[in-house]
């Protein structure tokens, strides 16, 4: 069974359409990634999915279930994690964690959730005492309180500090290990790069590109860029061309060389040797591949965070 399957979504207030016709699917065990700019229409998805938002058209099923009609057979068997969670201030975080196994018929181990999540010394913390990490923390094990088969994670770490955002990449990593699904929505670059097996590009509403980070870095751009700093300025008139190189940029100063190549392992020792017959001493080189956030900028115009 396909944990998540969308065809045809679509989500209108009135006369704005905030979801135009998204289809994708979702692979057991894998994790997916819909990414894209805040106000894309990746929060009133994952909302639609999870039970809490109706939608205006197409068809969608989680784990064999029509969320809208049968929110009640996927509600045992999914986590969620809110863009935000707000809980009373005067409730200690075991109690939060004991509140909400109440409403589930299965739930994880307390304690081992609470060790999971370095929360066990805060365990008797009233919420209002907890740093932002550690709240995002307790929003976490809430999600997977009742040991779920699916997580839904919608911006886990927006706002939280980069240590702490690198301790819940590794939990998400974890998870997967484990073999769980999860549909995390984001808009950060290296969020979707290092976690996501397959990732949804969003742009006004609609799906512009899927598959792997690579497929989509190779598909749409497929090439790499070297930059190349030298001692002594490079002769203008006679520019490297080699095979897989599709551009030469060179800088005013005609010390820096910038090459797009599509096989750059190749272009990088062919420059190598064309700087040394040139005599002009090679000070620095810097390979960089495609990253989504070109992606994006190749397919919309724009940057991702614009």
């Amino acid at each position: 069974m396909t944990p998540i399957s969308v065809q045809g979504l679509r989500k209108s207030y009135g006369s704005f359409e905030a979801v135009r016709g998204l289809d994708f699917e979702v692979h057991t065990g894998e994790v997916f990634g819909l990414l894209g700019p805040n106000g894309a229409g990746k929060t009133t998805t994952v909302e639609i999915l999870e039970g809490l938002r109706p939608r205006t058209a197409g068809q969608v099923r989680v784990l064999g279930f029509d969320p809208a009609l049968q929110s009640q057979a996927i509600k045992n068997r999914i986590g969620v994690c809110l863009q935000a969670t707000n809980l009373p201030e005067r409730i200690r975080v075991h109690e939060a964690l004991r509140l909400f196994a109440s409403f589930y018929s299965h739930t994880a181990d307390i304690t081992r959730l609470l060790d999971r999540l370095q929360l066990q010394s805060k365990r008797n913390d009233f919420y209002m005492h907890l740093s932002g990490g550690q709240k995002q923390r307790v929003a976490l094990a809430l999600a997977m309180i009742n040991d779920p088969q699916l997580l839904f994670l919608d911006e886990p770490t927006t706002g939280l500090d980069p240590q702490v955002r690198i301790e819940i990449h590794s939990l998400i990593e974890e998870l997967r290990a484990a073999d769980r699904t999860i549909l995390l929505t984001t808009h950060y670059i290296e969020e979707a790069e290092r976690l996501c097996d397959r990732v949804a590009i969003v742009d006004q509403g609609r799906i512009i590109a899927c598959g792997s980070p690579r497929e989509l870095q190779e598909r749409t751009l497929g090439h790499s860029r070297i930059e190349i700093t030298c001692e002594q300025p490079l002769p203008a008139d006679r520019l490297p061309s080699f095979d897989g190189t599709e551009r030469c940029l060179l800088a005013p100063d005609r010390c820096k060389l910038t090459v797009h190549s599509t096989r750059p392992a190749r272009t990088v020792v062919d420059l190598v040797k064309w700087i040394d017959q040139q005599g002009a001493g090679l000070a620095d080189i810097h390979l960089s591949r495609p990253t989504l956030e070109d992606v994006f900028l190749e397919l919309t115009g724009r940057k991702l965070r614009e």
